[in-house]
């Protein structure tokens, strides 16, 4: 456990609290493999590199908790949670039809300000993408997601849209696990991108509810790759 602890540099711990600095640095770790399914948190190894106290390590395991990456288990500390390929299934199931439904919205009442925005963020994926960077690719591609939905201007869909992309985050890791599927979820997005340029919500809502479809396949995939690698 303090071997795939020590990979990581320590935190710079000044934008945010302490325990939104210290979410933020496990929830990389478990979105990208670093955290297994199913591993233990091992408290006293984070602390140690951290240096930091129980309180805010705590503090922010809730946080990830409440995202469904973490389960805590009364008296016996905290796990990496476990998904099945079902339960991912199903995850992108339901985030496919709301991101359509996000992008139909948006295609209809996007300003020009916030395109241009999106754009400047399709840009800087792209950038990441050709330096081979899946780290901040996958930074910028869930902020795309994000802003997606919150041109829709519907705080009830954003609200639940976030709920089940924390869940879902794992997957969307692994589905870019492939040159091939992430030159076409690269494709993918400027596809949509053009779509709502274009103020084309059907075809916007079309685009990026077969992306996350493709995406929810990839990740299925991955999973069962993986867990049978590794059985």
């Amino acid at each position: 456990m303090a071997s795939s602890y020590s990979t990581r540099k320590k935190p710079s711990m000044k934008r945010r609290s302490l325990h939104e600095e210290i979410a933020e640095h496990l929830r990389s770790m478990i979105i990208e493999g670093e955290l297994p399914e199913g591993e233990r948190i091992d408290e006293s190894a984070l602390c140690e590199l951290l240096e930091i106290s129980r309180t805010p390590l705590r503090e922010a395991l809730k946080v990830l908790h409440s995202e469904g990456l973490v389960t805590i288990e009364p008296n016996r500390g905290a796990r990496v949670s476990t998904l099945t390929a079902e339960e991912f299934a199903e995850l992108f199931e339901l985030i496919s039809g709301l991101e359509r439904m996000a992008a139909e919205l948006a295609a209809e009442r996007a300003s020009e300000a916030e395109l241009k925005k999106l754009g400047q963020l399709q840009q800087r994926m792209e950038k990441y993408f050709g330096s081979g960077d899946r780290h901040n690719y996958f930074q910028i591609n869930q902020d795309i997601h994000r802003m997606i939905v919150q041109m829709a201007g519907n705080e009830t869909l954003a609200t639940l849209h976030e709920q089940l992309l924390m869940r879902a985050s794992r997957g969307r890791y692994m589905a870019i696990g492939t040159e091939q599927r992430w030159e076409e979820s690269v494709q993918e997005h400027q596809a949509l991108l053009d779509a709502l340029r274009a103020h084309d919500s059907e075809k916007a809502g079309a685009i990026l509810r077969e992306h996350v479809r493709h995406t929810g396949d990839s990740a299925v995939e991955a999973l069962k790759v993986g867990k049978t690698t590794n059985s």
